[in-house]
């Protein structure tokens, strides 16, 4: 139960982060010119700081994976035995 509640506490953390950046960006490119009055001009940005985002993090995740399965974070005993 703890682990369905940690999922969804992430994945609603991760919604509002990424609420609170669309909003970020909106609100300061209607400051820059006519042209940001729309979200129309913003969702491309947002879509691909998402797709990287979501790369990088995929990428770290592999890594850590990878590393666990094939044994380099075993202990190695100093000793020998």
């Amino acid at each position: 139960m703890q682990r369905h509640l940690l999922f969804l506490g992430l994945t609603f953390l991760g919604l509002a982060g990424f609420s609170l950046l669309a909003g970020w960006a909106f609100f300061s490119g209607s400051n820059l010119s006519e042209a940001w009055r729309t979200l129309g001009a913003v969702w491309p940005y947002l879509l691909g700081a998402g797709v990287i985002t979501a790369a990088f993090a995929g990428l770290f995740m592999w890594l850590a994976f990878y590393s666990a399965n094939n044994g380099y974070d075993d202990r190695v005993d100093p000793e020998g035995h």
